[in-house]
């Protein structure tokens, strides 16, 4: 049964993944790429990588969404559907990503994988030390790096959302 679960998970995921790429309205890809972000969360949870799945939840498909919507909608119209791309360059990105495809499809076939057993449960506490420790093994830097350039992020999308409305005011007047 899990088995099964799986497959409809990762074919969503695949579709929705499709369709946040090839879709010209940008809200629309937004909420596509959501439920590719739900449903990796529902593999995690489905291997019983239950921190990693609500890390997903509530970092990727709830943090990073708002972050993209409010950003878009900052900068840009949301409604104004983006352009197409010219058919030489929609047909180059598809022969490398056939090639990327038909690439990775060989090294998971000829690379020999092998069972790995769990040999201890990894707490609560231990994860929020690694996470928040300064050691060789912490990872509090690169959190840290992270929100000082997502809030880069957000300052040039306000300041680049400035800018046009100054622009369009004063050609107005």
């Amino acid at each position: 049964m899990e088995r099964i679960i799986f497959y409809i998970i990762s074919l969503l995921i695949i579709v929705f993944a499709v369709m946040a790429v090839s879709n010209r309205n940008l809200m629309r890809s937004i909420i596509y790429l959501l439920f590719v972000l739900i449903g990796i969360a529902g593999i995690y949870f489905i291997i019983e990588f239950y921190f990693l799945g609500a890390v997903q939840l509530t970092v990727y498909a709830g943090g990073i969404i708002i972050l993209y919507v409010n950003s878009i909608m900052l900068v840009e119209k949301i409604n104004t559907p983006l352009d197409l791309a010219k058919f030489w360059k929609r047909l180059l990105a598809g022969a490398i990503t056939f090639v990327g495809t038909f690439l990775t499809l060989i090294a998971i076939w000829s690379y020999n994988f092998k069972t790995v057993g769990v040999e201890k449960d990894t707490s609560i506490r231990e994860i929020g030390n690694a996470l928040l420790g300064y050691g060789d093994k912490g990872y509090i830097l690169p959190f840290e790096v992270i929100s000082i350039l997502l809030l880069a992020a957000m300052v040039g999308a306000i300041v680049i959302a400035k800018t046009k409305k100054d622009t369009k005011y004063k050609e107005q007047n």
